[in-house]
């Protein structure tokens, strides 16, 4: 027998007894069909698997839901609520625009995260890639790395260029103006290129705008009507635009 029948009655051998999670169209996401690749069902999942892997969300996190959302917090907490299943209504529409994106300012224990994530997961579970940016860990670990110019491109364009991002306990503790510099060069670039920033926050709109102008009307603007500032013990709110 031929070398090449040999080899190709071994590929046959371990065709049959690899197992594939779809046996459709043997893991390829595609089937041939008169010479064109059609998509297979499992694509979408595959996607969706794919969005979830590199959302850098935990499982945890995942669970932060609309539906389990807590509105003991105070009534007002409801309108930060609405403001945030609106924004989730209207993202394809505008997505593209320079007014795509939200922010939830203020006070501690009022449900900021818990809302920003509960967007993120409904937006994943349509299709739309999110990356979470924990502020504290993610500004910590880029000054660290500061002078390994390779390194702090690839991770500052993996948050400048993700489809949505999270940014969450945006400048929490002291902010130095490295912080600053780091974050004005992601929100900068977001702004420009039209790219949805989800935002959660223990400092104010006016803090924000003290800590750096720039970084301040630049979110401020992108979050126009979207914009949530809950403040003080009964937990006031206000919609920015």
């Amino acid at each position: 027998m031929k070398k090449s029948s040999l080899l190709e009655e071994r590929v046959s051998i371990l065709e049959k007894d690899r197992e594939y999670r779809c046996s459709k169209c043997r893991d390829m996401t595609y089937i041939i069909d008169d010479g064109m690749a059609i998509p297979c069902e499992c694509r979408a999942v595959r996607e969706a698997e794919d969005i979830l892997k590199h959302s850098g969300i935990s499982e945890e996190f995942r669970n932060k839901t609309f539906d389990n959302f807590n509105y003991t917090y105070d009534t007002h907490t409801i309108n930060a609520y609405r403001v945030a299943t609106k924004y989730v209504k209207d993202f394809d529409s505008i997505e593209s625009s320079s007014n795509n994106s939200i922010m939830f300012m203020g006070q501690v224990g009022s449900g900021k995260t818990h809302l920003s994530l509960a967007i993120c997961n409904e937006l994943m579970d349509r299709g739309v890639g999110v990356l979470y940016m924990g502020y504290r860990d993610v500004i910590v670990r880029v000054k660290q790395n500061i002078m390994d110019q390779v390194y702090y491109h690839k991770i500052m364009n993996r948050y400048k260029n993700a489809r949505v991002l999270l940014i969450d306990d945006l400048f929490k503790g002291s902010v130095s103006s490295s912080d600053v510099n780091i974050m004005f060069e992601l929100v900068n670039h977001r702004y420009f290129n039209n790219l949805p920033v989800i935002v959660s926050s223990e400092k104010g709109f006016e803090e924000l705008i003290e800590i750096d102008e720039a970084i301040g009307s630049r979110l401020i603007e992108m979050s126009k009507g979207y914009g949530v500032e809950i403040k003080g013990k009964r937990l006031n709110y206000r919609i920015y635009g």
